[in-house]
């Protein structure tokens, strides 16, 4: 089982130009990340105004994603209503929490997004970022727990089905992992309904991505990454690390402001995984 993901010094990881790209699908040794460690190549912008443009498909144009509204549907109502500075605190915390996540301070991604709960509560129903900083700092019981609410939130959504696997994976094996798998509705986008059934079923990842290898670059990406977490639930580090590895590498890895691709990127820190 990895470490947790620490970053000693977050201002190594540093952002290129970013480049606009068509909307998007939205035995481990990490010590502390050093200089030496970061020669990790890193194009994706770490600004914060692409938020939203997480996990819609262009073949789904069409498809509003929950995410695009994150966090705000309480902010909204107490906006209309006239309500308090908190919920307004806690969707700032919220933003700075992925900031912090896309810089590679998990830990300190986690404490704001701790502390968005702490302002508005209502806020924790809607937190997937926060599971996913969990399960970086191998806090898997707590991370699962976040997104089986989540989930129960909103029932069709296949990413946090699949990440509440993944958590449960490293604490009980993938076979009770499976048996506890939660079931969504139907997603979208061929590459997530693909992934989805992988995760569900079980099944050989490479064949999962070979549809994507020459379609749209989101999708290619998207297959790549979870081809490389379903090995990671296998502790199998050698072939996880190809793929997601690949994932980043990828034209959409590279240039896409995605906070999947950032995800990806941390994961090889957090990893210990260079490009070469």
């Amino acid at each position: 089982m990895a470490s947790p993901c620490k970053l000693v010094n977050p201002s190594i990881i540093r952002s290129s130009q970013s480049h606009s790209v068509s909307t998007s699908p939205s035995s481990h040794n990490p010590s502390p990340v050093s200089l030496n460690q970061s020669r990790f190549l890193f194009s994706s912008s770490t600004n914060p105004s692409a938020l939203y443009s997480h996990r819609l498909n262009s073949a789904a144009a069409h498809t509003i994603s929950r995410r695009l509204f994150l966090p705000s549907v309480s902010g909204i109502w107490d906006a209309l209503t006239g309500g308090g500075n908190n919920p307004r605190e806690a969707i700032l915390a919220v933003r700075r929490g992925m900031s912090l996540f896309r810089q590679g301070d998990v830990a300190g991604s986690l404490a704001e997004f701790d502390k968005a709960m702490e302002l508005d509560p209502r806020q924790k129903a809607y937190l997937w970022q926060r599971g996913l900083s969990l399960y970086y700092l191998n806090r898997f019981e707590e991370g699962a727990e976040q997104f089986r609410i989540d989930v129960a939130q909103n029932p069709n959504d296949t990413e946090e089905s699949i990440w509440c696997f993944l958590c449960e994976a490293q604490l009980y094996g993938v076979d009770d992992a499976r048996r506890k798998f939660l079931e969504v509705g139907r997603d979208p986008r061929p590459v997530m309904r693909e992934a989805y059934n992988l995760f569900k079923d079980g099944g050989d990842p490479d064949k999962f991505v070979s549809p994507f290898l020459n379609g749209n670059p989101s999708e290619y990406f998207y297959a790549s990454l979870y081809a490389g977490l379903y090995y990671e639930s296998e502790r199998k580090p050698d072939e996880a690390k190809l793929w997601i590895i690949g994932a980043c590498h990828s034209p959409y890895g590279e240039r896409s402001d995605d906070y999947m691709a950032s995800l990806a990127k941390i994961h090889c820190i957090c990893r210990n995984w260079t490009s070469s």
